[in-house]
């Protein structure tokens, strides 16, 4: 999962909010596109979605306490042992100034409804019971994200990906499924046109995607077509659909050959998968 979830995120970045003319153009999945703007993430360089989730997934595997304090200390340390881009200016800023989770916790304003929370959950969706996702969800978009559509968003990322990997239903059903859940039709409902930066909107976009195609590469550039913030889209989807038996796991082989791996690449994501619930 970890590996898929960071190649839709790599390969998203090339397109995050572009021009549509150059998403109708290069969204092929013959290889990672460098973006017309964003010059300083390379072709498949992964971005701060697949970095947040790193830092999840690897408290989850270590078996640390699930505290706040806990979890912003993860979001320090990924960042500062792997400084990138892709990160909002703003958070970016802000992490390179904070150096612990107790100074990240007194200094964050905790008040964003955008896709942050959202776009980091996927790991949380392999834990076997629901009140445990909906738990570890809900701790960690409190960190940054504490509004009610911060935390739905979070909750509906972290419950597709559990609905997939326990095989709850057809993958087409996810939406109705999660709508029932959390208590709100929003996640019923078909995503049209360009994806913003609330964390619904993604997710949305996300679980239509997911909804409409059977493999991975059909996913992929369903979320990409879109526009807009289409890496965490992208990010969101395929973390789901990877670990759905229903869905064809078609990715090109160049995209996960062209996935950086550094020390916090491809091989890392892939051992640290294989340690996740």
């Amino acid at each position: 999962m970890l590996v898929e979830l960071a190649i839709g995120d790599a390969y998203g970045a090339g397109f995050e909010y572009a021009d549509p003319r150059h998403v109708a153009a290069h969204n092929t999945l013959r290889g990672y596109v460098r973006h017309p703007t964003h010059r300083g993430i390379a072709p498949g360089a992964y971005t701060d979605d697949t970095q947040m989730t790193l830092a999840l997934a690897e408290l989850l595997v270590d078996g640390g306490p699930w505290t706040p304090e806990a979890i912003a200390e993860r979001f320090v340390d990924a960042f500062h042992r792997d400084p990138r881009d892709g990160y909002a200016r703003g958070f970016r800023q802000f992490l390179q100034e904070v150096r612990t989770g107790a100074d990240f916790l007194a200094r964050i304003r905790p008040d964003s409804d955008k896709s942050g929370a959202a776009m980091r959950a996927a790991p949380l969706g392999l834990l076997p019971a629901l009140d445990e996702v909906l738990h570890h969800a809900t701790v960690q978009a409190r960190v940054t994200h504490d509004t009610p559509d911060g935390i739905a968003s979070a909750s509906a990322a972290a419950l597709a990906v559990h609905y997939c990997r326990f095989s709850l239903g057809p993958v087409a059903e996810v939406g109705p499924w999660l709508a029932e859940r959390l208590g709100s039709a929003v996640w019923s409902r078909p995503w049209e046109g360009k994806v913003g930066s609330k964390g619904v909107m993604s997710v949305r976009a996300a679980l239509t995607a997911l909804a409409g195609h059977d493999s991975l590469s059909a996913i992929l550039r369903a979320c990409v077509a879109f526009t807009g913030d289409v890496d965490t889209v992208a990010t969101v989807a395929l973390a789901a659909a990877s670990t759905s038996p229903q869905v064809a796991a078609d990715l090109p082989a160049v995209l996960f050959d062209d996935l950086e791996n550094g020390p916090y690449g491809r091989d890392h994501l892939a051992r640290l998968d294989a340690r996740l619930p």
